[in-house]
């Protein structure tokens, strides 16, 4: 496999985790999420428009976050998504699933070190 599609696949493996613990704690629109991305990770992921936001409606659809359209004044309207209940069970089995695997991975990488 390619470095790049392996790199896409894991960024595809991953995005959902990713915004769903970004709006965890608080509302956020979609804009400043994939900017919290890109930021937080130093520029290592980054996700595009065409893809971005179509992810946002998937997760709306099956119920893990809530958004709701914010009208400020000066501002464009923006739709802020939070996390609901059903959400945060599946943030918290992705999170337990990923650090199994990440421990799994640095158990064998490190075995060939040792």
């Amino acid at each position: 496999m390619a470095p790049q599609v392996f790199d896409q696949q894991l960024k595809k493996g991953s995005a959902e985790l990713l915004i769903l613990t970004l709006v965890e704690h608080r509302s956020r629109h979609g804009y400043e999420i994939s900017k919290l991305i890109e930021e937080r990770s130093g520029g290592a992921l980054k996700f595009n428009v065409a893809s971005f936001y179509p992810m946002l409606y998937r997760l709306e659809e099956r119920g893990l976050i809530a958004g709701r359209w914010v009208e400020k004044a000066g501002q464009r309207r923006r739709r802020y998504y939070k996390l609901t209940a059903q959400g945060k069970d599946v943030l918290k089995t992705q999170r337990a699933t990923w650090l199994d695997f990440v421990n799994a991975i640095h158990r064998i990488t490190e075995a060939e070190n040792a």
